[in-house]
């Protein structure tokens, strides 16, 4: 029998929906009259996420953003049931089961690829992907010719949730508009990419991929001193809004159209679709853009996230920078995030590799370099010099993710030059030098909060405000942790927020709550542990059990480790540098200083301790 979530098969006279532009449903080439705003919202919402499952919460939260009334789930019950009726449900479609069905995780909205715009769009652009430039253009234009319009309509994006669905489509158009302007320029169509582009370079002025297929089609169409002109006018903008200069690739793209070199290629990055041989190669990302998405309900660690892009993307940018914090802390959330904000600014790519395998084994060396040579698509990085010598050439961007020591990482390393490596380890790394560090602290708890109402729902936690607090902290301000809370409390449906706090507050029991499905905080405490020296495990297990909840001084981590101050320090001090403890804010003498330990490692650490097996 078919999952509830498996597509139906399109025959026919079937409904035809339409979201990328105003919301509409035909049938049979004329219009259906959808109802009031809020079941519009309804449908809209079900609709992006198209044979998934939309939760109920997510369904209020996208029609009644602020106060929910209580009768909303009935609402939405009543909504449900109008859809059901004004699509027909077997009356009219010829789909042979129910098309709007309720599931344990929610409802789902069954829809054929050819009934949905939106997947036909996403399938066209998957299909243009490594394809000929013909082929590649042809596709794309297929993709972007489902557009009838800003995605939604106005009215729908009265819902902050619908509004942001509808901006992460914009940037879907954006992106299938700049690889058909590539694939068009190869093909030597820079006629159309100029009447086509004009309008998305004035309303999207800062992306510079765009701007770059626009000058290098106002080049090739004799228009050079347009050409010029844009990229002054680009200068001149990026300097006032964000204090940057253009990026090297972009930089080359103007001297190539100065010097009238017209054969410059239309990618922001020097690879962009081109092969050994030049203009035959399939088109695809330039150079290297292979990244995990990035989450939409990412949250807090904002002013970290903004000082990592200013280390990133200044003109005197960081040639490595060290994100660190203990297990759970969201260092790759951020880091990927982060990747995934400076697109522009590393137009030849984004990657990210993890230096640790499934079971939180140092990965070795060679399968690293491996891994690198097929993500950049390069097939000489074999050695750490012929990496290193590629990273300077290129302006791309690398997360080298759970760093477990110096050792794996240092030969990857740059030696200046255009390419930027960014690090998250738990760890200090201490003998890595010279490197900029940002250490990430817990989520605050206004952030958490909010993280936990996301996952669970703003009526759940509005509800009982009371229990979310207690939860959250007893997390730890760990975004992990705050998340598989919120994952497991969307299944578990039936629980009060109240009991599966007083779960959390026993100490005893609390690492055992924090999974859901396959997902487990004792699991991803332990990842790793291999790496660390056995005396370090000793020590965390020792002050864990010897010390109290919440900070200690010098003398207590003495009494607990059963040693003198001065040894205390040293114990204390690599600790820190493995991710273990936290040190003061500020610099302050070794015997006035009040250190901590992250709360899930001391949960951790009394639990089991580091230096004995732990049944995950």
């Amino acid at each position: 029998m078919p999952s509830p979530s498996a597509q139906p098969a399109a025959s026919p006279g079937t409904l035809r929906f339409s979201v990328l532009g105003p919301l509409a449903v035909h049938r049979d080439e004329r219009p259906v009259a959808l109802g009031p705003l809020k079941q519009r919202m309804v449908l809209a919402l079900l609709l992006v996420s198209a044979n998934r499952p939309v939760s109920v919460d997510a369904l209020t939260d996208g029609v009644w953003p602020e106060e929910p009334p209580r009768t909303a789930r009935k609402n939405i019950q009543v909504y449900v049931s109008a859809l059901r009726a004004l699509l027909g449900e077997g009356d009219h479609d010829r789909t042979p089961r129910p098309r709007l069905v309720h599931t344990g995780a929610g409802y789902v909205l069954r829809v054929a690829e050819d009934e949905l715009d939106l997947l036909r769009f996403r399938s066209l652009v998957r299909a243009a992907e490594g394809q000929r430039p013909a082929s590649a253009a042809r596709l794309l234009r297929q993709a972007l010719d489902l557009w009838q319009g800003p995605p939604l309509g106005d009215d729908l994006r009265q819902s902050p949730r619908l509004a942001e669905e509808a901006e992460r489509l914009l940037l879907r158009h954006l992106t299938a508009y700049e690889s058909w302007a590539e694939a068009e320029l190869e093909l030597g169509g820079a006629p159309a990419v100029v009447e086509g582009l004009g309008d998305l370079v004035e309303r999207h002025p800062l992306r510079e991929r765009l701007r770059s297929a626009w000058m290098c089609a106002l080049s090739r169409t004799g228009r050079q001193a347009e050409a010029l002109a844009a990229y002054d006018d680009y200068r001149q903008l990026l300097a006032r809004e964000l204090g940057l200069d253009p990026s090297g690739a972009m930089a080359a793209r103007y001297r190539a159209i100065l010097a009238g070199d017209a054969g410059v290629e239309a990618g922001a990055g020097a690879d962009a679709g081109a092969g050994p041989t030049g203009g035959t190669s399939a088109v695809g990302p330039p150079a290297a853009t292979v990244l995990p998405p990035d989450l939409v309900d990412f949250t807090g660690h904002g002013d970290e996230l903004r000082y990592l892009l200013t280390l990133l993307e200044g003109r005197d940018a960081a040639d490595v920078v060290l994100l660190s914090g203990p297990a759970g802390a969201g260092k790759t959330t951020l880091a990927v995030r982060a990747a995934h904000l400076l697109g522009n600014r590393f137009a030849e790519g984004r990657l990210c590799v993890s230096l640790r395998d499934a079971d939180g084994r140092t990965r070795p060396l060679p399968a690293v370099l491996a891994e690198l040579g097929e993500r950049t698509r390069q097939t000489g990085l074999s050695s750490p010099e012929a990496w290193r010598e590629w990273l300077a050439e290129h302006e791309v961007l690398v997360i080298l993710d759970d760093v477990p020591e110096e050792r794996a990482v240092r030969p990857l390393l740059p030696y200046g030059g255009r390419g930027r490596v960014l690090l998250t380890a738990r760890g200090q790394l201490g003998g890595l030098a010279p490197v900029h560090r940002v250490t990430l602290p817990p989520l605050d708890t206004a952030e958490a909060v909010q993280l936990l109402a996301g996952l669970v729902g703003r009526q759940r936690v509005r509800a009982d405000r009371d229990a979310a607090l207690r939860i959250v902290r007893a997390c730890g301000g760990s975004p992990l942790a705050v998340r598989v809370s919120g994952m497991r409390l969307a299944v578990l449906r039936h629980v009060p927020l109240r009991e599966f706090a007083d779960r959390l507050t026993d100490p005893a029991g609390a690492l055992d709550e924090l999974t859901s499905g396959d997902v487990s905080v004792r699991r991803w405490l332990a990842r790793g542990r291999e790496t660390l020296p056995e005396e370090c495990g000793r020590d965390a297990g020792r002050l864990a059990a010897g010390t109290g909840d919440g900070p200690f001084g010098l003398t207590e981590a003495a009494e607990a480790l059963g040693c003198d101050e001065r040894h205390a320090v040293r114990v204390v001090e690599a600790l820190i540098d493995a991710g273990m403890v936290t040190s003061p804010g500020g610099e302050v003498m070794a015997h006035a200083a009040q250190y901590d330990m992250p709360h899930l490692i001391r949960l951790y650490a009394r639990a089991a301790g580091y230096g004995t097996p732990v049944l995950t």
